[in-house]
């Protein structure tokens, strides 16, 4: 009997998603930026409402998944893996599903109340941006460009749940949130990318996603060099106004970017499924490259490199 009912829950537990809450970790930029621009969240441990932030991210993100899940059944049929999907399939109740939903959003608000008010309005947005991209009859999901951009404002969302979780009060530069948002939106379109070259039949893949009636593979490839063109160039304003030694990192930046758009045009590209990145060995040892280039840099005090450039920063 105990096997039964844990071979009736799983399927609803994978309508959550857990796999996923990998993508979660765009909230650890958000707790870093907070330790070095806000000098109030050096004075107390950061593990414990570190770990409560992340939990109720991934507990919000599951119920977004859940009511994901729910309201494309109908078009996840038309793509050639989603429609296995249990929804899809109709073996599991629509109902169960919806209390799912709900019940994950409510253990996700109150673990976030524990920590502050503007974690919680930031948790808010996340959870009322999977309305606005899933929910007829706004469904932005459905709109070319608008799909891309309704979906990546999640990554800025992140970076502010990241920035109140170890206690920030002030707000996060401008141009931290802009870069954010835009290289969310390159990473989303070589996913659309990929999916729009990995679905052979165009009259499926405009039923799965009627957005992609309207793009084409160069429309999808100047639209990413414009994004992560406009993530370079925040991300750059941001560089120069607070820390111009990661300039130095700018190259392995590029490189990064070249070698995901390389994966956008692979067949069945890991690009598909951001969840699954970590199997490809390339991209994670150059993500561990990236990270302790910056990690170093975040500690090097160049001034010359400032003069040289004719730039002054504000001091961390």
């Amino acid at each position: 009997m105990q096997t039964t009912w844990a071979s009736k829950a799983r399927p609803y537990l994978e309508l959550a998603r857990v796999d996923h809450w990998f993508k979660n970790i765009f909230v650890l930029p958000g707790m870093v930026a907070a330790f070095l621009l806000e000098p109030g969240t050096r004075g107390g441990s950061l593990v414990l409402p570190a770990a409560l932030g992340l939990l109720s991210t991934c507990l919000i993100a599951s119920s977004n998944y859940v009511l994901n899940e729910i309201l494309d059944a109908r078009t996840d049929r038309f793509h050639p893996s989603k429609k296995r999907r249990p929804m899809v399939a109709g073996t599991l109740s629509v109902r169960l599903a919806l209390a799912e939903w709900l019940g994950l959003a409510a253990a996700g608000f109150a673990l976030g109340s524990a920590i502050s008010a503007g974690f919680l309005v930031s948790l808010a947005a996340l959870w009322i941006m999977a309305l606005v991209y899933n929910v007829p009859p706004l469904r932005s999901k459905e709109v070319a460009y608008l799909d891309v951009l309704s979906e990546a404002i999640n990554n800025p969302i992140r970076l502010l749940l990241g920035w109140y979780a170890v206690g920030a009060v002030g707000f996060p530069p401008s141009s931290f949130l802009f870069s954010y948002w835009l290289i969310g939106a390159y990473l989303m379109t070589a996913k659309r990318l990929a999916e729009f070259r990995g679905i052979s039949d165009r009259q499926a893949a405009e039923r799965y996603r009627s957005s992609f009636r309207h793009y084409t593979e160069p429309l999808l490839s100047a639209a990413m060099l414009t994004y992560a063109a406009g993530f370079m160039f925040f991300f750059g304003v941001l560089m120069v106004k607070y820390h111009i030694e990661y300039v130095l990192a700018f190259p392995l930046f590029l490189i990064y970017l070249a070698y995901y758009t390389h994966l956008s045009y692979l067949p069945d590209s890991v690009a598909q499924n951001p969840e699954k990145l970590y199997r490809d060995r390339t991209l994670m040892a150059m993500t561990v490259i990236l990270a302790a280039a910056v990690w170093a840099l975040t500690y090097m005090k160049l001034p010359r490199l400032a003069s040289w450039l004719g730039v002054e920063t504000v001091a961390w």
